[in-house]
C-alpha cells in the first residue's frame, strides 16, 4: 500500500505514535508518505520506502497568521494526486480531519476516492476539542472520515459522550517498538549518575499542568526522605521554572537533575528504578508503557487510560490525583526489597509486550485494507 500519514512533528505523543506507526509500516514493504511544516522528531533515519513532503505556508501582509490549513490541504491534494496513495491516516483532530475532509472533496471532483482514517489522540478531544470554538468542525471531521482509531478505551467513551458521533470508533492502542525500548546495560552510566547506588526515579513529559510534574518532585521528596535516591527529569515546557524554584525550596536541587528533551529517552529509563507520572489526564500514557518497557515498574494516577495501561498491584501502583503520599508510599513499597522490586520490572515487561508493534500493526494493516475496498466499491 501506499499510505499519507499526516501528524505534528514535535515531541509529543501523538507526532510519536504516527512516526513510529510509519516506520513500522515500511519495514514491512509499504509505502509511506509523511505530510507535515517539518520532518518528524523521530524520523532520523534513512529508510526507502519513508518519504517526507514539507509542507510550506506563505508570509503575506494581508494575513496575521500563515494560514497552515490551506497549505495544507492543496499539499495533500497534490501528494496523493502525483503518489497515487490508497489511503491517508490522519492523526490529531485539529486541524488534521477537517483539512483531510477538504482535500478528499477537490480530489473528488477530479475524480479521485481515497478514504481517510481519523485516530483520536487525547487532548484535540478532552480539551481543545470540547471547546465550543472548534467542537461543531471536529465533530463533523469524525463523521464524516472513512474511519476513525481512538488509543485507548477510555478515549472512545469519551469522544461519544463529548460528541454526537454516528460513525464506529474503533480502539488500537498505541504500541511499543522493542527494537528500541528494551532495557540495556548501562551500569557506567548509572554510577555516575548515582555513585553510592542511590534508587533513581524518573519521569517524562512536557511539563504542561495536566502532568503535574510539581507531584513528582513533592513524592520524590518524601522517597528521598525515606531513602537514598535521585530523579530525573526529562523533558521541557512551560513548568520549567517553576519547578527549578520548588526544587530550591526543598534543598533538592544536588538530587534532582533536569535533562531536558531527550531522543534516546529508552537508554535513560534503563537507568530507572520507579517511574512517576501522576498527571491530572492522559489518553493513554504512551510514556509509561515506554518504561514498562525497560522494565520499569510505574506509579501513576488513576485517570484517563493510564489504568489501561498500568495494572495496580501488578506493574505498578494507580493512586489518585494529587495523592502524593500514597504515590511515595507506593514507591518505598516497590524498593522494600530487591525480590518485590524484581516481580515488579518482570510484571512491567510482560504487560507491555502485550502492546507490542508486532502485534498493533496488523490491526492497522487490516484497517487500512477494509477501508480501501470499500472505497472501491463505491467508485
Amino acid at each position: 500500500m501506499k499510505i499519507g500519514i499526516v501528524c505534528y512533528p514535535t515531541y509529543g505523543g501523538s507526532g510519536v505514535v504516527a512516526t513510529e506507526l510509519g516506520l513500522g509500516l515500511a519495514k514491512n514493504g509499504h509505502q509511506v508518505h509523511f505530510i507535515t511544516y517539518q520532518r518528524p522528531a523521530r524520523l532520523t533515519s534513512f529508510n526507502e520506502n519513508v518519504f517526507f513532503h514539507e509542507v510550506s505556508s506563505m508570509s503575506y501582509p494581508l494575513f496575521e497568521y500563515s494560514p497552515y490549513e490551506t497549505a495544507l490541504t492543496s499539499k495533500l491534494v497534490d501528494v496523493i494526486s502525483f503518489e497515487k496513495l490508497d489511503i491517508l491516516h490522519v492523526h490529531y483532530a485539529i486541524p488534521h480531519a477537517a483539512v483531510a475532509y477538504m482535500a478528499k472533496q477537490i480530489l473528488a471532483s477530479r475524480g479521485i476516492n481515497i478514504p481517510i482514517v481519523t485516530t483520536l489522540h487525547g487532548t484535540d478531544i478532552t480539551l481543545v476539542g470540547n471547546d465550543k470554538s472548534f467542537s461543531p468542525v471536529v465533530e463533523f471531521s469524525i463523521n464524516n472520515s472513512d474511519g476513525v482509531t481512538a488509543v485507548s478505551e477510555y478515549l472512545r467513551k469519551e469522544t461519544c459522550n463529548l460528541f454526537n458521533v454516528d460513525k464506529e470508533i474503533k480502539v488500537v492502542y498505541n504500541f511499543i517498538d522493542f527494537d528500541r525500548f528494551k532495557k540495556t546495560d548501562k551500569e557506567h552510566f548509572k554510577k555516575a549518575i548515582a555513585p553510592e547506588g542511590e534508587k533513581i526515579l524518573i519521569h517524562t513529559s512536557n511539563f504542561r499542568k495536566v502532568k503535574r510534574v510539581h507531584d513528582v518532585i513533592k513524592v520524590f521528596k518524601k522517597v528521598h526522605d525515606q531513602i537514598d535516591s535521585k530523579l530525573l527529569l526529562i523533558g521541557d515546557g512551560p513548568e520549567r521554572q517553576s519547578l527549578e524554584n520548588l526544587c530550591r525550596e526543598m534543598g533538592l536541587c544536588e538530587d534532582i537533575r533536569f535533562l531536558g528533551k531527550q531522543d534516546a529517552v529508552e537508554e535513560l529509563l534503563s537507568l530507572a528504578d520507579v517511574f512517576i507520572i501522576p498527571s491530572a489526564n492522559e489518553s493513554f500514557g504512551l510514556a509509561a508503557l515506554e518504561a514498562m518497557a525497560c522494565q520499569v515498574p510505574v506509579i501513576s494516577s488513576d485517570v484517563g487510560g493510564l489504568p489501561e495501561v498500568n495494572t495496580d498491584g501488578v506493574t505498578g501502583f494507580v493512586c489518585k490525583v494529587g495523592d502524593t503520599d500514597m504515590m511515595a508510599k507506593k514507591c518505598l513499597e516497590i524498593l522494600s526489597s530487591e525480590k518485590t522490586h524484581n516481580k515488579f520490572k518482570q510484571n512491567a515487561l510482560a504487560r507491555a509486550q502485550e502492546f507490542n508493534l508486532d502485534n498493533i500493526l496488523p490491526q492497522y494493516v487490516t484497517y487500512y485494507e477494509d477501508l480501501i475496498a470499500k472505497s472501491k466499491n463505491k467508485s
